[in-house]
C-alpha cells in the first residue's frame, strides 16, 4: 500500500478518524492541493486514486445536503429517477477531475461523455441507488472508476449516509475506511449470503435468482453498490445484478480483485461493460456462474 496518501492527499486512508484530519477541510484547501498534483499525461495509480477519493468524498457530502429533504424528482427518458442532488454531485466530481487531469475522458450517468485522452477514462455515478436516496434510505453511494488503456484500474465507492468508503487500485490492495478489506473465506454455497439489487427484475428476467436463492443461506435486497461493498468487506458472499450500466459497476472490478474476490458478467467475463453483473468472494464464483449460465430466460 506504500505511496497512497504519502503526500497528504488522501482523505480516507490516514489520520485519527476513519479518514484523516483533513475530513473537515474546505473546498479552497482541496483546490490548492489538487493544483499541486502534476497533471501528467502518465499519472501514477496513487495520484489517480487520491483524486478519486477526494472527489467521491466531496460529492457524497454534497448529496447529504439533500438527503431526507423531499426534494423534487424528475423521470429521465429511460424511466429512471434523477434529482438535483445527482446533478450537483456529478458536477463536483467532474470539477475535481478537471482540476488535476483536464485532458482525461469522462463518462457520467447524468452528464454523458466528455472527450479526452482515451488512455484515461473516468466513469462516474454520482448517486448509485437514487431510488433509495429519494426514499431516505441510506444504502446509496458515489461511484468512481478509472480505466487505464481500457482496463478498470481504480475504484472508489463512498456511502455518504453510512460514512463507509471502499477503495482500491490494481496491485495496491483494497481498503475499507482505512483498514484492509478482504472477502469472506466461505466455500459452501449453502452458507452464503446472497444480495440482489431488485428481486422483481431478477425474477422477471429468468429463474436464475430463484435457483440461486434456493441454494444460499440468506437473501437480502441490500443491493445497488452496497451489495458489492458487503461482498468486498466479507459481510456477504454473492451480489447479483440482472441488468446494469457501466457507471453502476465501474469501481467494482478492481475493488473485488484487490479484496480477493471476483467480478464478472453472468457469462463469466471480467468486464464492467456487460448487460449484467455478479460479484462473489471468489471461492463461490464458479458454482454461482453454473447456475446463472443455466438460466431459463422469461423475457
Amino acid at each position: 500500500m506504500a505511496g497512497i496518501g504519502d503526500q497528504g492527499r488522501t482523505i480516507a486512508w490516514r489520520g485519527a478518524s476513519r479518514y484523516n484530519t483533513a475530513i473537515t477541510m474546505t473546498n479552497e484547501h482541496l483546490s490548492h492541493r489538487m493544483h499541486s498534483v502534476p497533471g501528467s499525461s502518465d499519472p501514477s495509480l496513487s495520484d489517480l486514486l487520491s483524486v478519486a477519493i477526494d472527489a467521491a468524498y466531496l460529492a457524497g457530502r454534497r448529496t447529504l445536503a439533500y438527503f431526507n429533504t423531499r426534494l423534487p424528482v424528475e423521470i429521465k427518458p429511460d424511466h429512471t429517477p434523477v434529482t438535483q442532488a445527482d446533478r450537483e454531485a456529478e458536477q463536483v466530481i467532474r470539477t475535481c477531475i478537471a482540476r488535476t487531469f483536464p485532458d482525461h475522458a469522462i463518462l457520467g450517468e447524468e452528464g454523458g461523455k466528455t472527450e479526452g485522452n482515451p488512455d484515461y477514462r473516468w466513469i462516474i455515478d454520482p448517486i448509485d441507488g437514487t431510488k433509495s436516496f429519494i426514499c431516505g434510505m441510506p444504502l446509496y453511494g458515489v461511484l468512481i472508476g478509472v480505466e487505464i488503456r481500457g482496463k478498470p484500474s481504480v475504484g472508489v465507492v463512498y456511502m455518504p449516509a453510512l460514512d463507509e468508503m471502499v477503495v482500491a487500485a490494481t496491485g495496491m490492495g483494497c481498503r475499507w475506511n482505512g483498514r484492509p478489506a478482504r472477502v469472506s473465506s466461505l466455500s459452501r454455497l449453502e452458507d452464503a449470503a446472497l444480495m440482489v439489487s431488485s428481486i422483481t427484475s431478477a425474477i422477471a428476467r429468468s429463474d436464475a435468482f430463484e435457483n440461486l436463492a434456493g441454494k444460499t443461506r440468506i437473501q437480502r435486497t441490500w443491493g445497488d453498490c452496497y451489495g458489492y461493498v458487503l461482498v468486498a468487506t466479507g459481510r456477504a458472499e454473492v451480489m447479483l445484478d440482472s441488468a446494469i450500466k457501466p457507471w453502476d459497476c465501474a469501481p467494482m472490478l478492481p475493488i473485488m480483485q484487490e479484496a480477493g474476490g471476483q467480478f464478472s458478467d453472468w457469462s463469466g467475463q471480467p468486464t464492467i461493460w456487460g448487460k449484467d453483473a455478479v460479484a462473489t468472494n471468489g471461492h463461490l464464483h464458479e458454482p454461482v456462474l453454473q447456475i446463472l449460465k443455466a438460466e431459463k430466460v422469461r423475457q
